[in-house]
């Protein structure tokens, strides 16, 4: 009997311990689980079945102070998510706020830039210690001149969640300033115009604007481009009188084809104004005299499809960066001022197989050209008398380097930048004409600890399964030691011809130093390897941008770089698109990912021309309204082709207010993928409730989002070492 009560004590004691255990679990914040309610969607007789359709809401639902149940119902879904995310990382807290100080001791906060002249002033940006934002000001004549305060947005953005300042233009006679402010992170600007002599800003508000404006040469009349109030296409050029109602300025130009977009800017001669329409495809200019702001303005060359140019002017010319005549890599021509169509173009530099034609710099006695060939940076410099013909001599494997905006005419000396995996970036002015070199300003890494001896970068040719060679640059500390167990973060992006350059980054330090190795792939959808790598990467092509990427992996791996339960993998906007594609197609070579404001939703956002970007990106993402279209971008959509199967440990990130990807785009992702994944990874969404597509404005909020990305990839390294 006494066996029989001392087993019931224990079973009580275990039942009671029990009903204490499951308690404590229940009071655990759980992943939230996201309504479901089914929304058909019918296109080319196929039929998608959406259940989160109704996380949408519109600019009106979420800037209404009075909020309306469904958009209160997304507030407290992605405020749950937030919950979620910070509850499963409230461990790691103390590590990012750490990260965080090691990020910021590493930057020079009272830094300022390399002073550049313009039109007789010294311009200067410059921080002050403890201050997110920058403060501009100038100095007339020489640096040695009394400084002038232009705006310490430090001061403006006070009050401001997130501010952004920017398209700073001042007048011929230096005496006004236009600019631009973002209270929203929904790249709606606001232009204002201040006075330089009184300081005092003026009460003409423009709205709904680029930001970008140009000042004729009369300094009262300003051009600016506005935004379409829904789509946000850059579509209208409009004229303001200085002293006169916004309200009654006057439609210049207005950009009716709703696949291309337009903007207005002045020539480095200040001699024409200029108005530019491009898609994807095609371009089109169309300029005026500046000292003739009431004229008419003459086309260049009428739009053509498949027919790309830029223009800048010279003497009695313009010269013409175009693709003309089958010139896949671009190619150099020139025409007079007054017979300007094609067919009056001549070579000045020709088409060249082999190296892409980037952009170029007019100067009075020298051309400077940018090109790119075997996926490294080259700067050519080209006396237009044809005396000297030569390019700047870089010698490190992998490199970065780029020739700054110059806008001085009259100069010998030409400004540009230079970096690497392994070498902060410098400022260097070259004099063309002497060719002796002056370093303006080397970037400086605080906290005594870098030595760029201590770090190894390389670049390796990877075969793509279709023979094509990809390029993958890679960076470590040399005393990481490289095998299965080596943590590697493989970045890539692959979209619209933008080709990340192997630069420097401080913070990558904080990585490299705790032994990950950074992989950054040159995938197709890029330029690295010339237009035709990004051609091969776009429209019906666009799946070789997440094979190559794959392929990147697998290489890895297979030769013992690393190993699938070290292998993590990062991108942004289009390259978040890239994550989702990759983790649909091998989620098994991957432990972690990092999914950064993700277009993700690719199907449904292409057939909604009411979406900001969707009509300017029918020829880079092809129109699903076609069915061919239609049947090869499901095919890849990470949101159309989530399944019933393992995904990695994944961190979503997105803002309320982007404009680029709508925040819908990873809610519904994120809801989708915790309804059909089978495992037990993390999925976290992290939604920044005040900022959209670029993330936080202040550049130190910026590094504590940089902090949080970083701990998620340590924190599941130290898992595995537990």
């Amino acid at each position: 009997m006494k066996r029989i009560l001392m087993s019931t004590f224990v079973l009580s004691l275990i039942f009671a311990s029990a009903c204490k255990d499951k308690k404590m679990k229940d009071l655990e914040t759980k992943a939230p689980v996201a309504e479901k309610q089914p929304k058909k969607l019918e296109k080319h007789g196929d039929v998608r079945v959406d259940n989160y359709f109704w996380m949408r809401l519109t600019d009106e639902q979420k800037n209404a102070k009075d909020k309306d149940e469904q958009t209160q119902k997304v507030y407290d879904y992605l405020n749950e998510e937030n919950a979620y995310y910070d509850d499963k990382t409230k461990h790691t807290k103390k590590f990012q706020e750490d990260l965080f100080e090691e990020m910021k001791g590493r930057i020079k906060e009272d830094d300022e830039s390399v002073p550049y002249k313009k039109n007789g002033y010294f311009y200067i940006t410059r921080y002050e210690k403890g201050q997110q934002y920058p403060i501009y000001s100038r100095k007339k004549g020489n640096l040695e001149a009394e400084e002038e305060i232009i705006f310490n947005v430090n001061d403006e953005a006070k009050g401001h969640e997130y501010f952004q300042l920017g398209g700073l233009n001042v007048t011929p006679d230096n005496k006004l300033v236009a600019f631009a402010t973002d209270t929203v992170s929904r790249r709606q600007y606001n232009i204002q115009i201040k006075n330089l002599e009184t300081g005092e800003i003026y009460s003409d508000i423009i709205n709904n604007t680029t930001g970008g404006s140009v000042w004729a040469n009369d300094n009262k009349t300003l051009f600016y481009t506005k935004k379409d109030p829904v789509t946000l296409r850059s579509s209208q050029i409009y004229k303001h009188v200085l002293g006169t109602d916004a309200a009654d300025d006057e439609l210049v130009y207005e950009e009716k084809d709703d696949t291309f977009g337009t903007f207005v800017t002045k020539t480095k001669s200040k001699k024409y104004l200029v108005i530019g329409s491009y898609n994807t495809v095609s371009t089109e200019y169309q300029v005026l005299e500046a000292d003739n702001p009431n004229g008419k303005f003459r086309v260049i060359q009428p739009r053509e499809r498949d027919l790309e140019y830029d223009i800048a002017h010279y003497g009695d010319h313009f010269y013409i960066k175009t693709n003309k005549d089958d010139a896949t890599n671009f190619k150099l021509m020139k025409t007079p001022e007054d017979k300007t169509t094609k067919e009056n173009w001549v070579d000045v530099i020709p088409h060249r197989e082999d190296t892409l034609f980037e952009d170029f710099s007019i100067f009075k006695d020298y051309l400077v050209l940018e090109e790119r060939n075997d996926g490294l940076s080259k700067i050519r410099i080209k006396r237009w008398d044809g005396k000297e013909d030569y390019y700047l001599p870089f010698d490190e494997e992998t490199y970065s380097a780029g020739v700054y905006s110059n806008p001085e005419f009259e100069t010998d000396v030409i400004r540009y930048s230079y970096n690497s995996m392994t070498t902060p970036s410098s400022v260097i002015d070259f004099n063309m004409k002497d060719k002796s070199k002056e370093i303006k300003k080397e970037q400086k890494v605080l906290g005594g600890k870098f030595n760029k001896e201590n770090y190894i970068s390389k670049r390796i040719w990877v075969p793509a399964r279709d023979g094509k060679k990809i390029a993958l640059s890679i960076v470590y500390h040399k005393g990481t030691k490289i095998d299965k167990n080596t943590p590697i973060l493989q970045y890539a992006y692959g979209s619209y011809g933008y080709t990340v350059n192997d630069g420097f980054s401080t913070t990558r330090l904080s990585l490299l130093d705790r032994g990950f190795v950074f992989a950054l792939a040159h995938i197709r959808g890029s330029q690295y390897l010339g237009r035709d790598w990004y051609e091969d990467g776009k429209m019906l092509n666009k799946k070789n941008t997440f094979t190559d990427f794959i392929d990147c992996s697998k290489y890895l791996i297979d030769n013992n770089y690393t190993s699938p339960e070290h292998l993590y993998a990062m991108g942004g906007s289009a390259g978040g698109l890239l994550m989702g594609a990759i983790i649909n197609m091998n989620p098994e070579l991957y432990n972690g990912i990092i999914a950064a404001v993700p277009f993700v939703d690719v199907i449904s956002t292409m057939l909604d021309d009411s979406i900001p970007l969707t009509t300017g990106e029918y020829d880079e993402w092809g129109n699903p309204n076609d069915k061919e279209y239609y049947d090869y971008i499901k095919s890849y959509s990470p949101y159309d082709q989530v399944k019933a199967k393992k995904y990695p440990n994944m961190l979503v990130t997105t803002g309320l207010h982007d404009s680029q990807v709508q925040y819908w785009e990873p809610a519904k992702w994120v809801a989708k993928l915790r309804e059909l994944k089978t495992d037990d990874n993390l999925l976290f969404l992290h939604t920044n409730m005040d900022a959209g597509h670029g993330g936080a404005s202040g550049r130190f909020d910026a590094l504590k989002e940089t902090a949080e990305e970083y701990s998620f990839l340590l924190m599941l390294e130290d898992k595995l070492e537990k």
